[in-house]
């Protein structure tokens, strides 16, 4: 029998951890209060969002003669102190939240895995090295990280994807490479070795499949904070710069006036409460679903 026979009846008697059943998966997610009641309220902000051009108000259209109105039908959450509708502005903020957390989010969970990778199959200096940079970074705090940020680009959108990227991504990162590290020796990746296989072959198929669920659950678990990232810059003039609505300066402009009006400061945290639980209970019900130790069976 030769080495190439070898490895072959290797690779298919080794335990290569299986994946499970899309469907059967999200039938226990729907099934769970707790993620369906999660779902819910995300798609709940994913409607409003899309539904903000339908609003017969302009997120920037200035009433003076309403300002400080109380709800009604005509402004369902009222006028802020300059007669804006608070209910547009809400569903126009629900779009920069959401753009804001998705992107960065994505950006911070390549950034990781690349990163992951690289430390997990490199030479024992080079993680060593990525490690301490990884390490350096997280141990930024975020305000001082975003002022410096905002100091050199200005106060923007994309002031907040890179605060959320270099906050998030270095955590991804040592994530990817424990799992990289726990797997690389595994019986099934030896076999694909025997047979030939190359790096990349075993990165991009037997590697990245059994660590990218993991971490995607964890970046689920970690948009709340991505919101409250994008809220609190903009509360602080750091972020979205007026008149572009955001729930971070609803809320400014709340507290700025809640002795006149107390509904915009409720305008303005509500939407974030109610998107933090969203994925808050979908990203547990995600780690009890998909998680063998601890699925519901």
């Amino acid at each position: 029998m030769t080495l190439q026979d070898n490895a072959a009846g290797l690779a298919q008697a080794a335990t290569k951890p299986k994946a499970r059943r899309p469907k059967g998966a999200v039938l226990r997610l729907i099934s769970d209060p707790l993620g369906a009641f999660g779902l819910g309220l995300i798609l709940f902000t994913v409607l409003a969002a899309i539904a903000a051009p339908l609003s017969p108000f302009s997120p920037s259209q200035l009433s003076p003669l309403e300002r400080f109105a109380d709800p009604s039908w005509k402004h369902l959450l009222g006028t802020d102190n300059l007669g804006r509708d608070l209910f547009t502005r809400v569903l126009w903020g629900a779009r920069i939240a959401l753009t804001v957390s998705i992107i960065s989010t994505a950006l911070a969970l390549v950034l990781g895995l690349v990163m992951g990778v690289i430390a997990g199959f490199a030479p024992r200096w080079l993680d060593n090295l990525l490690l301490l940079l990884l390490d350096a970074a997280k141990s930024v705090p975020t305000v001082m990280l975003a002022l410096v940020l905002v100091t050199i680009t200005g106060p923007s959108l994309w002031a907040v994807v890179l605060v959320v990227v270099l906050v998030n991504g270095p955590a991804y990162a040592r994530i990817a490479r424990t799992q990289v590290m726990a797997l690389r020796n595994a019986d099934y990746v030896d076999a694909e070795r025997a047979l030939g296989a190359g790096i990349f072959r075993i990165v991009f198929v037997h590697i990245l499949p059994n660590i990218v669920g993991p971490i995607l659950i964890i970046a689920a678990m970690d948009i709340p904070i991505v919101v409250g990232i994008e809220a609190g810059m903009s509360f602080l003039g750091l972020g979205v710069r007026p008149p572009t609505p955001s729930w971070g300066t609803i809320l400014y402009d709340g507290f700025s006036y809640i002795r006149d009006s107390p509904w915009m400061v409720f305008a303005g945290g509500l939407p974030i409460v109610i998107t933090a639980l969203g994925f808050t209970f979908l990203g547990e019900a995600l780690r009890d679903t998909f998680d063998p130790k601890l699925a519901k069976k």
